[in-house]
C-alpha cells in the first residue's frame, strides 16, 4: 500500500533575513559598537582644546561685546591710572584756598594795611587846617580802623562762599563716579568755620563792639 503524504515541506525555502525583520534588527545591534556616542558637528574642535584655555579665551570676548553694547571701547574697562590721580584735584585745591582765606581773614593781609595807612593819611591832610581832638580822632584813627575791619570781611566772606561751594558741589552737575575724598571735606570745612569766625570779628570792629573810639576830654578852662 503506497502511503502518499498529505502536504509535502519544500527545505529549499528558508526563512531569509529579509523576511524577518526583527532578527535583522538583533543583528544590527549587536554589529554596532556599543562605546559609540554620536558627536555633534564642531564638537571635536572643543574637546581638542583644553578647558583652561576656552575658560580665558571666553572671558575677553564675553567683556568686549558686553562693551560693545554699552557704547564703551575695549580699553575703557581698565581704569585710566592718571584720571584717578586727578580724581579731587580741583575740589581739593579750592578747599585749600577756602582755608587759606579763612587763615588771612582773621591775621590780616597786606592789602588791609595798605588801605589803613591811605586812610590814616587822608585824614591828616583833612584836620590839617585845624579841626578839633574828636574829629582828628575820626579821620585819622577811626576811618583807617574801619578800612582795616571792611577788608578782613571781604576775605572772610570769600572764605565762607568758597567753603561753602565745595561742601554742595557733589549735589548739583552731573553726579561724580565716586564720593568726595573726607580730607577735601575737612578743609572746605574748616575753611567755612575761619570764614564765618572771621565775618563776625570783622562786623565787630567795624561797628566798634568789641573797642570803641577814643573820645578827647574837654579842655580844662
Amino acid at each position: 500500500m503506497n502511503t502518499t503524504p498529505s502536504k509535502t515541506t519544500d527545505l529549499s525555502k528558508t526563512a531569509s533575513p529579509a523576511d524577518d525583520p526583527e532578527k535583522n534588527s538583533a543583528d544590527a545591534a549587536v554589529t554596532e559598537d556599543p562605546t559609540a556616542t554620536a558627536t555633534p558637528s564642531g564638537a571635536t574642535d572643543e574637546a581638542a582644546v583644553p578647558a583652561e584655555d576656552r575658560d580665558e579665551a571666553a572671558v575677553p570676548a564675553e567683556a568686549t561685546d558686553r562693551a560693545e553694547d554699552d557704547g564703551l571701547e575695549p580699553e575703557d574697562l581698565e581704569p585710566d591710572p592718571f584720571t584717578e590721580a586727578r580724581h579731587g584735584v580741583g575740589a581739593g585745591a579750592t578747599a585749600v584756598v577756602s582755608a587759606a582765606l579763612g587763615i588771612v581773614a582773621l591775621t590780616g593781609a597786606w592789602s588791609g594795611r595798605v588801605a589803613a595807612e591811605r586812610e590814616t593819611l587822608m585824614g591828616q591832610i583833612q584836620t590839617a587846617g585845624g579841626s578839633s581832638a574828636a574829629q582828628q580822632i575820626s579821620e585819622i584813627y577811626g576811618d583807617a580802623w574801619h578800612t582795616t575791619a571792611l577788608v578782613n570781611g571781604v576775605f572772610a566772606v570769600l572764605a565762607l562762599l568758597v567753603g561753602a561751594f565745595v561742601l554742595a558741589r557733589p549735589a548739583f552737575g552731573t553726579p561724580a563716579t565716586r564720593p568726595q575724598p573726607a580730607w577735601i571735606r575737612a578743609v572746605a570745612l574748616a575753611g567755612v568755620a575761619l570764614g564765618t569766625l572771621g565775618v563776625l570779628i570783622s562786623a565787630g570792629m567795624y561797628f566798634d563792639l568789641f573797642l570803641s573810639l577814643p573820645v578827647a576830654g574837654t579842655p580844662a578852662g
